[in-house]
């Protein structure tokens, strides 16, 4: 009975940490396409792609109808008309009317053109990243990359101006009049008698930084509140081949309390904060983000809201934000960022804006951004393929636990060596496996032989590998960077597209850096399993380990399959390496003679009764009592 419990135990364990295993994975890994939804999803990319070519920026102005033109086809006077303009604007009623005209500043970086029509940003073109989509045929469409595109965007005020019917005005109804010097911009937007209301942006050399400020001239007694309203809506493009990696690493994110939140990833969210002090917010996508920054002083009144489009819509998902802005001394300054998720340019502003990458939270998050992407930008300053950097890192990182991954050999060479002793404890106790498993402990307590000497290196390198798993997809760096096959280092690997979707969201698709992980994890579990004695594999516990190993490889190929192929690269080189040092260590640099020389000294050694060894001698003492009691129980039933 106790025997069995053990089993059922045994049993039990392993199942909970495969469903824990497939649960995480679950979780983290981009959700399932139906073959409807990816149908649907192509269609709508290659209508969208027809209307994504370059276009040349423009300064001529564009007509845009009137709200004078509108009223006058309804059979408004024109003094009617006028009466009603100002009911609506105010003091900002000369603002009311004029024509739309498009403003660019540029720089090598990027090219942002403005419009009077609310005096904003109406898009960003980075020069140097191209967006790439896939046609049906799985093969990459590249197209300019640009930001805040989308005509249903809003950037707007709620100027509190008194005398109007609803107490405000929007600064998205206001023309403002253009006025260029150099790499700055200002928007006026007229209110009468040398009054106006201002925007002023600065692009800032060799970067993607805005110095922002938006200022009132001789409207302090027109304003009737000092705070202004800012409503923010953004349409996030698809960017990526992977978009269902994309979408669940896009969202909100802001600064409160000296902590870094974001509205949820894969639903719909709102968050509101309140009176709680907010730094600054992002609208980010999975590799490029628009972040407005607080200038001496903090948003307040937050809220943030995320909905998730389905994978038919031409977008990601709509972002949405609105707070507070002070207007006490009647401007705020502030610093907008619009362009890609690059560490250091994010860490420069001094804020923890370089949180917004999603490495992950806890330990794992800050294994990316202070060890691994250091080590990562490190390498990359002499390296310049980033397939050679991986391979760099992995060798670096099995150089640092090398200590641990000679133990682990010498601990499995020291068990190899007590083979024949273990066969001999076979004969003498048969299939009774109780009187087997307590038998063959005493055996390697009495030679002091650690059974699991070898699982130390694995466990160790565990955090890395689960940091690792962030890293990849949320690195622009190695984002459409190449490596032999591989076209993209921050999505999947694809030599073979296939016409069907395979099990648990693997895609459409054949990932080789999975397939050849998969080969060498088997490859290396059988090698280890060979150096074990074979008697311990006929335990059923060890039957069940022996199993679990060769098929969990099997199983997360299905998982490895839509990851980015940096990590599966990663995984190739990891295994590579383990096989050759594994080969290089037990055959150049153990001394099988010396082990079963050091294996008789243990023998002959007094035993110290430490905590530990007196546990184990009392598990021992258990096991032989129940093996006494079973036997009198077994002879009596005989009698």
């Amino acid at each position: 009975m106790e025997e069995k419990k053990n089993q059922l135990s045994t049993y039990i364990g392993m199942g909970l940490i495969f469903l824990l295993l497939f649960l995480w994975m679950q979780y983290s890994a981009p959700p399932k396409k139906t073959p409807e939804q990816l149908q649907a999803e192509q269609a709508a990319q290659t209508a969208q792609q027809a209307q994504n070519q370059p276009t040349a920026p423009t300064t001529t102005a564009a007509p845009t109808p009137l709200p004078a033109e509108a009223l006058a086809k309804e059979g408004v006077s024109e003094t009617e008309q006028n009466g009603m303009i100002v009911a609506k604007f105010g003091v900002f009623a000369p603002a009311a009317t004029g024509q739309e005209q498009f403003e660019v500043l540029e720089n090598d970086l990027v090219r942002i053109t403005f419009t009077s029509k609310g005096g904003r940003i109406k898009e960003v073109f980075l020069k140097k990243f191209e967006k790439i989509l896939t046609d049906t045929a799985g093969k990459e469409v590249k197209s300019p990359l640009r930001l805040l595109e989308d005509d249903q965007n809003r950037f707007e005020y709620e100027i509190p101006v008194g005398g109007t019917a609803t107490g405000k005005v929007l600064t998205s109804e206001l023309f403002f009049a253009p006025t260029k010097n150099g790499n700055t911009l200002t928007f006026r937007a007229d209110a009468g008698n040398g009054r106006y209301l201002e925007q002023n942006y600065t692009l800032t050399p060799d970067n993607y930084r805005l110095d922002y400020r938006i200022a009132a001239n001789g409207l302090e007694n027109v304003l009737t509140q000092k705070e202004l309203r800012f409503n923010w809506e953004n349409h996030l493009d698809k960017l990526e081949r992977n978009q269902t990696y994309e979408r669940t690493m896009s969202s909100i994110y802001f600064k409160s309390a000296g902590k870094t939140d974001y509205c949820d990833c894969r639903s719909d969210d709102t968050k509101s904060l309140g009176e709680k002090p907010v730094d600054w917010f992002s609208h980010s996508n999975q590799f490029f983000n628009t972040s407005i920054v607080a200038q001496g002083f903090t948003f307040r009144d937050f809220t943030g809201e995320v909905r998730v489009f389905g994978d038919a819509d031409p977008n990601l998902k709509v972002l949405k934000t609105t707070v507070l802005v002070p207007f006490e001394r009647g401007s705020a300054n502030m610093a907008i960022y619009t362009g890609p998720n690059e560490f250091k340019r994010l860490q420069d502003f001094g804020v923890s804006l370089q949180d917004i990458i999603p490495f992950g939270a806890s330990i794992f998050g800050a294994i990316n951004r202070w060890i691994i992407h250091p080590m990562m930008d490190f390498l990359s300053g002499f390296i310049g393929n980033q397939g050679i950097v991986i391979l760099m890192l992995t060798l670096l990182v099995k150089l640092i636990v090398y200590p641990l991954t000679y133990r682990m050999v010498l601990s499995q060479s020291k068990m190899a060596a007590l083979k024949p002793r273990l066969e001999d404890l076979k004969k003498k106790h048969g299939d009774d496996q109780q009187a087997m498993s307590v038998e063959t402990m005493k055996l390697y307590s009495e030679y002091g032989v650690n059974p699991l000497g070898g699982c130390l290196p694995i466990f160790l390198q565990m955090p890395i590998w689960f940091a690792l798993y962030r890293f990849f997809p949320a690195s622009i760096e190695f984002r459409q960077q190449s490596f032999l096959w591989a076209t993209d280092l921050s999505s999947y690997d694809s030599i073979m597209h296939l016409p069907f979707d395979l099990p648990f969201g693997a895609g459409a698709h054949i990932s080789l850096f999975t397939l050849i992980w998969v080969v060498t994890t088997l490859w290396y579990t059988w090698y280890s399993m060979k150096q074990m004695d074979a008697s311990s594999m006929q335990n059923d516990q060890m039957k069940v380990m022996k199993y679990m190993q060769y098929t969990m490889p099997v199983f997360f190929m299905f998982f490895f399959n839509s990851f980015a192929s940096g990590l599966t690269l990663y995984l190739c080189f990891s295994n590579i390496l383990n096989i050759g040092q594994t080969l290089v260590t037990k055959e150049f640099l153990i001394d099988k003679e010396k082990i079963k020389a050091q294996l008789e000294i243990n023998k002959a050694k007094p035993k110290k009764t430490t905590g530990f060894r007196a546990r184990l001698d009392q598990a021992m003492k258990d096991q032989q009592r129940l093996q006494e009691e079973k036997a009198k129980q077994a002879t009596k039933k005989k009698k």
